[in-house]
């Protein structure tokens, strides 16, 4: 077993982490220990690693543990990845003093962006959440993992893209998929196997190019990708306009009658580049929060 404190010099909400990550109940989350396991791979190796809060959100202070001694540099790195902890979140704050928003980043401070635990895992999970309601969307996910994932230490892993694309689709209808959400999922999968599509190949490439080419893609429109983009990559400038929760968000923060139009927002958040992820997550955690 190996251990490795970590230290941050700026402001990060740990705990609103933990509360959003606990959403998603397939998360191995525990409140009172203030720390989360994360699931990771290194080629075919599944890697359990334990990150615990020991500081506070003014003075965030980290505990890594994970089990394979010779795996530890590469685990943290990922780690330190998936966290974002080279974001500068005290910039954020004090470029969004500056705008409209200014309100919102005061009650809300120090919202991180963090990435989910695997890109593809991501990928099949914002296809299945498209057009459904919260609750059910988490229902289907759940059903999805537990039926054709893996776990270790008490950790779910999403399955891999070889284990998905051999999926019949009548086995996801049978679950409550849609035909079409059944086979959206399985053939990006059978896509990524025959190598017509490289997730990693997108690291280095515009959100412009990505969003070009991943919508391309029969089931994967703009709202798949913006998602994708910032929580897979974490892109620090994306902001879907038409995302009803930042709709609602948007109506509250303002005291406006109705949602506002997706052009409004549009026209609006113009003034919030280049971070508007960050607004994004923060427009979020406040009607997650009240």
């Amino acid at each position: 077993m190996w251990r490795e404190n970590i230290e941050l010099e700026m402001p990060y909400d740990f705990d609103y982490l933990l509360f959003r990550l606990e959403m998603d109940k397939l998360n191995y989350v525990d409140f009172k220990k203030r720390c989360v396991l994360v699931p990771l791979r290194i080629n075919q190796e599944k890697h359990v690693v334990t990150v615990t809060a020991t500081g506070t959100t003014e003075n965030p202070r980290f505990l890594i543990e994970g089990q394979d001694k010779e795996r530890k540099k590469d685990l943290l790195v990922q780690i330190a990845d998936i966290f974002a902890w080279d974001q500068d979140l005290h910039k954020i704050q004090q470029f969004f003093a500056k705008t409209d928003l200014a309100g919102l980043f005061e009650n809300y401070p120090a919202t991180p962006l963090i990435r989910e635990f695997d890109p593809f895992s991501n990928l099949v999970k914002t296809i299945i959440h498209q057009q459904l309601n919260m609750a059910f969307a988490q229902v289907l996910t759940a059903r999805f993992v537990t039926t054709y994932g893996e776990q270790l230490d008490g950790v779910w892993f999403y399955p891999t893209p070889e284990k998905v694309a051999s999926i019949p689709y009548q086995e996801l209808q049978d679950m409550q998929f849609s035909r079409r959400k059944a086979e959206y999922v399985i053939d990006t999968a059978k896509k990524i196997v025959a190598k017509e599509l490289n997730l990693t190949s997108f690291y280095d490439k515009s959100d412009q190019e990505v969003i070009r080419q991943l919508t391309k893609i029969r089931g994967i429109g703009a709202w798949t990708v913006q998602n994708w983009l910032m929580f897979s990559l974490g892109r620090k400038d994306l902001f879907p306009s038409s995302d009803i929760g930042i709709q609602n968000a948007l109506k509250l923060y303002f005291g406006l009658d109705n949602k506002p139009t997706t052009s409004k927002i549009e026209e609006w958040n113009q003034a919030w580049q280049p971070y508007r992820s960050y607004a994004t997550m923060t427009l979020w955690r406040s009607i997650e929060e009240g």
